[in-house]
């Protein structure tokens, strides 16, 4: 608590005045937590002082709150280039990272809990924090933390992606950088290290950080780097939701679902309330960890539809994806060096799968190289009249995300020479044009 109440202070955080008159404090708690390390030892005792935004007011304590974040298949492409040309994976930590951004409302907050100041009120008047930079918490803490970070680095040069506001790129060959940030947590690489090395110093002069070296662990992946590239896994992640929800000790399942298992909205026995929390836990900690599980993508989607009132049915289904993850608990995606970067993909339609709205399901997955890095499993958004309908929208949103991942690869200095390649269904889908040839034909 000490150490928080001191980095506070050094970033001139707060100023301690008397409450306004018309003016309304929003509370302040702390909050505790135990970090570990890999091996599951005890690193360190962390205390946080959170504000409660739930007492702010819109357009008088905060008015925008967006703020970007990096994509997962934006991190993935990230590791793609470094092992491709060998380059360093360096990763940094900001301390007390949103306690760097400067507000721009004028927000008074309680004292926290055990601060001691010498400061006296006036009779009758109540002492308050006014808030002078963003504290963990606050609505707009992340937003102003992100143009902050922004600020800082294109004062010195970086040019922000338009494809992913998180990646930033300087120079060219020889000199060229990249950095890529997820909130606090920061990778960097490039191919000469004094110019990785003049990096860190221009953000130590701007922010308090921990240089943690090479990448192994980002974002709760575990990052195993050798010659044959990139290992990325979530076993100790995967691990933890076994042992959480007692499946650690069970049979293991070899699919992730039963081919033959239909499931629809009022299929079995609802859930008690008990139980329908749990189940939302559950799957909401799947969908993170189908980010290194491209396996279990499909299952997911699928039990994520019933989160509002899921079944014994659903969560029988669920139970089933449990044991298949504990027969593969490890596995992961490997990134692989690429010799020439090339995209490809595999898509497909399941023409009115869904029982209820009769939509279809597009499914796709998007290769670099050897490399799978983008993956999706998706309910379309509108009624498909024919099969074929249904698999020109899936086309439709593979090509959408091409488009994205090669501007993504052009702005990290990337030549894409080959054309890209798409396998789909074509015995379905080459009938429809010659289907409308005829039909302009009987029409003049």
């Amino acid at each position: 608590m000490a150490e928080e109440i001191e980095a506070m202070e050094r970033t001139n955080t707060w100023t301690i005045v008397s409450l306004p008159k018309n003016h309304h404090t929003i509370g302040s708690k702390w909050v505790y937590k135990v970090k570990y390390k890999q091996d599951g030892t005890v690193d360190k005792y962390k205390a946080r002082l959170v504000a409660k935004s739930y007492n702010q007011q819109e357009e008088i304590d905060f008015s925008d709150t967006f703020s970007p974040i990096a994509k997962i298949v934006t991190v993935k492409v990230f590791f793609a280039l470094a092992t491709s040309y060998n380059w360093s994976l360096t990763q940094m930590d900001i301390n007390n990272a949103f306690l760097n951004g400067d507000l721009f409302e004028e927000v008074h907050m309680s004292l926290p809990l055990g601060y001691q100041t010498s400061q006296v009120p006036w009779k009758g008047e109540k002492l308050a924090c006014k808030l002078n930079k963003s504290i963990y918490g606050l609505k707009q803490a992340s937003r102003q933390w992100s143009l902050k970070f922004t600020a800082a680095l294109s004062s010195h040069g970086f040019h922000q992606s338009k494809s992913d506001y998180s990646l930033f790129t300087q120079g060219h060959g020889h000199d060229f950088v990249a950095l890529l940030v997820y909130v606090d947590d920061i990778l960097l690489t490039g191919p000469s290290p004094q110019i990785i090395s003049s990096v860190k110093e221009v953000l130590k002069g701007h922010f308090k950080l921990k240089d943690l070296g090479h990448a192994k662990d980002f974002l709760g992946l575990k990052l195993s780097r050798s010659q044959q590239g990139i290992m990325i896994s979530q076993r100790k992640y995967c691990l933890q939701i076994l042992e959480d929800t007692g499946f650690l000790e069970a049979k293991p399942a070899t699919t992730p679902m039963d081919p033959n298992l239909k499931l629809s909205k009022n299929e079995g026995e609802l859930l008690k309330a008990d139980d329908i929390t749990c189940y939302r836990r559950l799957i909401g900690r799947l969908i993170y960890l189908q980010i290194s599980r491209p396996d279990i993508c499909f299952v997911v989607h699928r039990l994520s539809q019933f989160i509002h009132s899921p079944t014994k049915a659903h969560l029988n289904a669920a139970h089933h994806l449990l044991r298949y993850l504990k027969r593969y608990p490890g596995q992961g995606i490997l990134i692989s060096p690429i010799t020439s970067f090339h995209l490809k993909a595999f898509v497909d339609a399941d023409w009115g799968s869904c029982p209820v709205t009769r939509r279809s399901i597009t499914g796709f997955c998007i290769f670099l190289g050897a490399s799978i890095i983008s993956w999706k499993s998706k309910k379309q958004v509108t009624v498909s009249r024919s099969s074929a309908e249904a698999e020109y929208r899936a086309l439709a949103s593979v090509t959408s995300e091409f488009i994205w991942i090669s501007q993504l690869l052009k702005d990290l200095q990337v030549k894409i020479l080959m054309p890209t390649t798409v396998f789909w269904t074509i015995k379905l889908l080459l009938p429809l044009p010659l289907i409308q040839c005829f039909m302009r034909g009987q029409n003049t």
